[in-house]
């Protein structure tokens, strides 16, 4: 009599979590020289890989032992802290560059947009090397191992061997309603710090609920891709008000003269006259962040609605 026929096991989400970290730890690895360099967009790429993994640790943190996963999402936490600093400065640099470039005529454009690149210059010659100082330290050197070791001894448990796509379903509802709840609580906080404070959780919270989705894409497909896409989308429309709200702070301190990079009449030796042009048109570009703030708040109900449909995380 024939034996009976086996049917393979199916992809475990075990499986594909490590996979993830792998090809992330591998994007860290790689981006270093580039960091080091300077390269353009090589901070941010790298800052984005520490995000990934650290989300991956924290999402699936029940597939692990509880000690060393936690103690790396710890580290990684930290470079992207380092990390974070030098590409927030860039991001509100191109971004404010761009809108001076775009003042009226009587607002000096060009002398408003040069005052601000030399800033950004000194910001960056600032940042840099606390940069390359955490990249040559001990605690990097540490991390890299750390990862390494967790990738060829993984500490999972148990619950790592079930089915895949059944578990990224589970988790991916879990982070939509972990989502839907800080989207509501930053809408019921309306305009303010306490709801510039919520609408930013709730940007981490949809990012969170992304890089869950694109990690059970080899498994879930285009179920898969299309929640990672409605969750981008809100991600990026709450990160604009978030770049806006940062961007108005530093036109504040810049326009009251707290800022390193301020330059007044009295620093200038060219009068009060230019420090108050400089004040002005700072004025009038915190005035377009508080509008940029404002129209995305208000989309926000539409685009949240397009990522808050019940059968979005269904993916088997």
């Amino acid at each position: 009599m024939p034996a009976p026929a086996t049917t393979a096991p199916a992809t475990t989400i075990g499986a594909v979590v490590l996979a993830r970290l792998a090809a992330q730890a591998e994007v860290l690895a790689a981006l270093e020289p580039a960091v080091r360099a300077d390269e353009p967009d090589a901070v941010h790429r790298m800052r984005v890989a520490c995000r990934r993994l650290r989300s991956a640790l924290q999402t699936y943190r029940r597939l692990f032992a509880e000690g060393p996963a936690r103690e790396l999402a710890t580290e990684l936490k930290w470079l992207g802290a380092v990390l974070g600093q030098a590409r927030d400065r860039e991001v509100l640099g191109e971004r404010l560059l761009a809108d001076a470039r775009a003042l009226p005529p009587d607002c000096r454009p060009e002398r408003t947009a040069g005052r601000l690149a030399a800033w950004f210059r000194r910001e960056g010659d600032r940042l840099r090397p606390e940069v390359v100082a955490a990249l040559d330290s001990t605690r990097r050197r540490a991390l890299g191992a750390d990862l390494a070791a967790l990738l060829a001894d993984p500490p999972l448990r148990g619950r790592a061997g079930r089915a895949a796509v059944p578990e990224f379903s589970r988790i991916a509802a879990r982070e939509q309603r972990r989502t839907a709840d800080r989207v509501r609580t930053a809408l019921a906080a309306g305009p303010g710090p306490d709801g510039d404070t919520a609408l930013h959780e709730a940007r981490k919270a949809a990012k969170r609920a992304r890089y869950a989705a694109e990690t059970a894409e080899p498994v879930a497909g285009e179920a898969a891709r299309r929640y990672a896409q409605r969750m981008k989308a809100v991600q990026e429309l709450l990160g604009e008000h978030q770049d806006a709200v940062v961007a108005a702070a530093a036109l504040r301190d810049l326009a009251a003269g707290t800022d390193p990079g301020t330059v007044t009449g009295a620093d200038t030796g060219t009068g009060g006259d230019q420090g108050c042009a400089d004040a002005f048109a700072y004025g009038v570009l915190y005035a377009r962040q508080l509008a940029a703030a404002a129209a995305a708040r208000e989309r926000l109900p539409e685009v949240w609605a397009r990522a808050a449909g019940r059968r979005l995380p269904r993916f088997g």
